[in-house]
């Protein structure tokens, strides 16, 4: 099984106009092949190490992929040895769909993610909130915002937005908060929902990233936002970083 990933490289206004991610190149066996840049560093220098956190994301979602789980940290001793305290690896921004649950898509357990969750990773106030807290009182290094492939939302926010339906004052808010993405998707080629998907992924790296609380951590190099895309057939997490 591949080891080695490709990350997708650009700017946030290249990010804003391209219709997606990108595409990995394809193995032998059709698993996408990666790079992954070596980082320094012992394995104590692992819970403030942006690239060392991304790197151990990745290692978890190879074993997720490939049925090859270790479940880690998922005993009665990891619970009571973080009851006092936490100090988790990353925040996972994602969807609340139920088949997109980062600690068993990153093969981590109790402690290690914060995550935050909405219904296609729709921001605003209270959420931004949440990521910030999780980057700078608990000091994660990493935040991965996560949407993934025919999320319900999106298809469902396109299809209002193109047919002009009334929506049910309860869907309003998240048909608005999806329609940024909806109208950078609308010149690109290709399936319409999947772009939208993916334009709400870098529009919302692009919002984190200038956020005041987060942006002079970024500065530092004390953290970093990347985006990532999770494929309901694979299980595979592509990323995508500036």
């Amino acid at each position: 099984m591949p080891t080695r990933r490709r990350f997708l490289i650009g700017g946030a206004a290249a990010l804003a106009a391209t219709p997606a991610l990108g595409g990995p190149a394809q193995a032998a066996t059709g698993r996408p092949t990666w790079e992954v840049r070596q980082a320094p560093g012992s394995p104590d220098e692992e819970s403030t190490d942006p690239e060392l956190v991304l790197r151990r994301l990745i290692e978890g979602n190879d074993r997720w992929v490939s049925g090859q789980l270790t479940h880690p940290h998922q005993t009665v001793a990891r619970r009571m040895a973080v009851a006092a305290g936490q100090h988790p690896l990353a925040t996972v921004f994602s969807c609340i769909d139920s088949r997109v649950p980062p600690e068993i898509v990153f093969d981590l357990g109790v402690g290690d993610l914060f995550v935050v969750r909405t219904a296609a990773q729709t921001n605003d106030g209270l959420i931004q909130g949440a990521v910030e807290y999780g980057a700078e009182e608990a000091v994660t290094p990493l935040v991965v915002v996560m949407g993934h492939q025919r999320c319900g939302a999106v298809t469902f926010a396109v299809d209002a937005l193109n047919n002009g339906t009334e929506v049910p004052a309860k869907f309003k808010d998240v048909v608005e908060a999806l329609r940024p993405a909806y109208e950078a998707a609308l010149p690109l080629p290709g399936d319409q929902v999947e772009n939208t998907i993916r334009a709400q992924i870098r529009l919302t790296v692009a919002q984190l990233r200038v956020d005041p609380v987060l942006a002079p951590l970024i500065s530092e190099h004390r953290m970093r936002v990347v985006g990532a895309y999770y494929s309901l057939d694979t299980g595979c997490v592509e990323f995508a970083l500036p």
